[in-house]
């Protein structure tokens, strides 16, 4: 290993989307690999990855792709996790990495241990970066610039496995957080899965109203409605497995936000001038701390 990247004779992409596919041009773009296989059921998918020059080989064959990688790294919908790791399981060669880009953890622990051949190291990743665009098209190597890859690797995980997928993560320019697989799941259900929740639900409520209202809601939407159907573009089938496999941390939050959404109803019904303007003084912190984390 050298200038802080790795190199692998052979990565397996198992699902080739936006993450996938990013991930596939920081590989090609920084010579990581010596061979790039892409396993994903759509076949349109690996017919893009090869026209993009992102895969050397690429088809609906999970396991082929999988077979002799020395790292391996699923970039599928979450709900898929235990169906690819019992398909992949029999190929995984011995000193194998099975990594992933999943943002729930406990579940990728739980549908992935059971399958993971003894010898094979998993150590399970979350690069906390996307757009809403899905698909093999819509991915660029710069996706991960300055954003954080969370590490979640068991408690007896191989260091030095644990240290290529870091290694890899950081030639994608990402930053490194290890992280326990719950506290992960903590925080991603208040910094991001609750905000697509709020998102998605702001937007079905938009598209719930009468037509004449619903086309002037479109034609003057505002920053923050516009912000709000960016994220709620996002692809339904990811979120839909990461609410039901995150439902415990997500419904914690949900409950908190309820409390407070009821609090703030009950100011404005109130006209409690004081208790919306300290509110609103200080949440504007918080975006003031993400913009000086460089994150906004």
């Amino acid at each position: 290993m050298s200038g802080g990247q790795v190199h692998f004779q052979r990565i397996a992409l198992i699902g080739i989307g936006l993450i996938g596919s990013s991930l596939a041009h920081v590989i090609r773009r920084d010579g990581l690999a010596g061979h790039i296989a892409v396993g994903d059921i759509n076949s349109g998918h690996c017919a893009k990855a090869l026209e993009l020059g992102i895969a050397d080989s690429a088809g609906e064959d999970v396991a082929e792709a999988a077979k002799d990688a020395d790292l391996v790294i699923i970039c599928a919908p979450i709900g898929a996790y235990a169906s690819i790791a019992e398909t992949i399981a029999p190929v995984l060669k011995p000193g194998a990495i099975l990594s992933d880009v999943g943002s729930v953890k406990q579940a990728v622990l739980r549908d992935l241990s059971p399958h993971v051949p003894e010898g094979v190291h998993l150590i399970p990743a979350h690069p906390v970066a996307g757009t809403e665009h899905s698909g093999p098209e819509s991915g660029f190597p710069e996706l991960f610039d300055g954003r954080w890859c969370v590490l979640t690797p068991p408690e007896d995980a191989d260091e030095a496995a644990v240290e290529k997928v870091a290694a890899l993560w950081r030639s994608a320019r990402s930053m490194i957080e290890m992280m326990d697989p719950e506290h992960h799941d903590q925080v991603m259900a208040v910094t991001s899965h609750l905000p697509h929740l709020i998102a998605y639900t702001i937007v079905g409520t938009a598209t719930d109203l009468e037509k004449s209202l619903r086309n002037e809601v479109i034609k003057f939407s505002a920053s923050g409605f516009r912000d709000f159907t960016r994220i709620a573009a996002s692809d339904p089938v990811m979120w839909r497995d990461v609410f039901l496999n995150n439902r415990d941390a997500v419904l914690e939050i949900l409950q908190r936000f309820n409390e407070d959404l009821t609090a703030l109803q009950r100011a404005i019904r109130w006209g409690e001038a004081e208790t919306l303007h300290e509110l609103f003084s200080r949440t504007r912190e918080i975006r003031r701390g993400v913009i000086d984390a460089k994150q906004a």
